[in-house]
């Protein structure tokens, strides 16, 4: 099966567009050491107030994205990181900040008790948020992450070849550096809601490049003599359709929520989009390509070794 537009030897051009894409992501997170912060942070990461009022009528997207921003912004100077939807009946609402005074948290109190009607008995909780928690929570995210990418690379390694592994791993770092790079483009609040954001597309994306390399080892069966890009650019394009039209299934319920749902559910929808746009690109335009590099450039390594050792025994002989 030839067509006329060649993934695999289109490869370079795709791989320019996977790097700039990649570019405000990379950056954010190699300067962010140095202090140097490109995200957006919430309260979860960089500490903060956190206040909760039960407003007596329902928290309409309207309210939390824009009335009662406005209105905290209006009272404190101090735009919110995050206004949420919360309780049982959807009549609570947590407001977020950056770390607020005393005169500045009872501003936002007389604010909301004179926009709602509410009175301090509906003043549910307004307490300090201690950074620690998202350092903790950094951590253990982290470490989830190497974990799941390891026994990843183990799974595919078995499953497949080291190569294919590496592909795979190139590929989840591709996808979750384009996620990091709506967060900072976006202005996406960075909270704890990364941690599912980062596993949910670790696994969707891995699940994509797995396709793509089941289809690849199964055409290798019977083309022994045909050239192992050429088995990889059939492979991609006999999976083609099955990989848009999952995507799409995909976007289509996540978009859903993303159009109808509150903000809070918005800041969590829209990296999860950016993800899984990321994960079929890669799975489609660099996951089978990768595996045919990082084959090629191995089993290059090892003929030139067994040259090399042919030659040095060559000369003992002598």
């Amino acid at each position: 099966m030839q067509s006329k537009f060649s993934i695999v030897k289109k490869f370079p051009i795709f791989a320019v567009i996977s790097l700039i894409l990649m570019a405000p992501g990379l950056i954010g997170l190699v300067t962010l050491p140095f202090g140097m912060n490109l995200f957006n942070m919430d309260v979860d990461f960089v500490g903060g107030t956190s206040m909760t009022f039960d407003i007596h009528e329902e928290v309409t997207s309207e309210l939390s994205g824009t009335t009662i921003p406005e209105l905290v912004e209006e009272a404190t100077g101090v735009a919110p990181s995050s206004v949420q939807k919360t309780g049982d009946n959807g009549e609570q609402v947590l407001i977020k900040c950056t770390k607020l005074d005393n005169a500045q948290q009872t501003a936002v109190v007389d604010a909301m008790q004179e926009k709602f009607g509410i009175t301090d008995d509906d003043t549910q909780n307004i307490s300090d948020v201690n950074a620690t928690i998202g350092k903790e929570m950094q951590g253990k995210a982290i470490t989830a992450a190497l974990v799941a990418v390891v026994l990843m690379l183990i799974y595919i390694t078995f499953r497949f070849e080291l190569t294919s592994g590496l592909a795979a791993v190139t590929c989840l770092a591709h996808d979750l550096l384009i996620v990091l790079s709506a967060y900072i483009v976006f202005r996406v609040p960075f909270n704890t809601t990364f941690i599912a954001v980062a596993l949910t597309i670790l696994g969707y994306s891995i699940n994509s490049s797995i396709i793509v390399f089941d289809r690849v080892r199964e055409n290798s069966k019977y083309a022994r003599r045909e050239l192992f890009e050429d088995t990889v650019e059939k492979s991609l394009w006999q999976t083609v359709g099955r990989t848009i039209n999952t995507s799409i299934t995909t976007l289509l319920t996540v978009g859903m929520i993303f159009i109808f749902g509150v903000t809070s559910l918005r800041q969590f929808t829209l990296p999860m989009i950016i993800g899984i746009i990321a994960g079929a690109y890669s799975s489609l335009f660099l996951a089978g390509s990768l595996w045919a590099k990082y084959r090629g450039l191995l089993r290059k390594n090892q003929r030139e070794k067994a040259i090399a050792k042919a030659k040095k025994s060559k000369k003992k002989a002598s």
